[in-house]
């Protein structure tokens, strides 16, 4: 008898998972009240002016109540990191390797840290929100690349999903340079290149755990 976790089912929570961080997240920006970093008199969500995490704040930068917004947020990006959690924990049975669990286990620790700046809101908790920011990008890093590896060592498993991984790798490497060396976001520019880096990297992340999801569900039960 197949149990829900030998199914593929757990493929099908992450795809959903995943989906439903970017319905929330672009719904949740509609009833942003506004204000950015640099400029609290600005109205509403400004796409490449206003992070992630300003929309899991409990007040807006305008001092305007942010609390459905809030809620929308914490849904999202809560949902999006256990999806992840799931998909890092199930992956390792499907390629075989016993070193893939090295991967997984930054993989868990990423997905566990998206939560963690789900429950951290930066108007309230700025310090451990960083923290987990920081934790789970350099964790994905990790888990990126070993699973790089790993696809493209299995016979079963097509070359792209590998590609797919390789290439995300390399785009997180580059927002991890941005996140620590790049321009702060106390000024224009620097907002502008901060803000436009973060939502690159993290839909690109999205796009990255659904094909993979996608991906370990054809290789696995195409084999039975």
């Amino acid at each position: 008898m197949t149990t829900w976790w030998q199914s593929k089912k757990p493929f099908q929570w992450v795809v959903g998972a995943s989906a439903q961080f970017v319905v929330l997240t672009l719904v949740a920006m509609l009833f942003y009240p506004g204000g950015t970093v640099g400029e609290i008199n600005t109205s509403g969500y400004a796409f490449f002016r206003n992070f992630f995490s300003d929309l899991g704040m409990t007040v807006a930068h305008n001092g305007a109540s942010n609390w459905f917004s809030a809620v929308l947020f914490f849904i999202a990006l809560s949902g999006a990191g256990l999806g992840m959690v799931v998909l890092f924990l199930r992956l390792p049975r499907v390629l075989g390797y016993w070193w893939c669990w090295i991967g997984s286990l930054f993989g868990v620790i990423a997905g566990l840290s998206f939560v963690g700046v789900a429950f951290t809101p930066a108007n309230l908790l700025l310090t451990a929100h960083a923290g987990f920011v920081y934790a789970a990008f350099l964790s994905f890093f990790v888990a990126a690349l070993v699973y790089s590896v790993a696809i493209l060592r299995s016979a079963a498993y097509p070359n792209g999903y590998a590609a797919v991984f390789g290439l995300f790798t390399l785009l997180l490497a580059s927002y991890i340079w941005l996140l620590f060396f790049g321009p702060r976001a106390s000024t224009g520019n620097g907002l502008l290149i901060q803000v436009t880096g973060q939502k690159l990297i993290a839909y690109a992340g999205i796009i990255a755990v659904l094909i993979q999801a996608y991906g370990a569900q054809r290789v696995e039960f195409s084999e039975k």
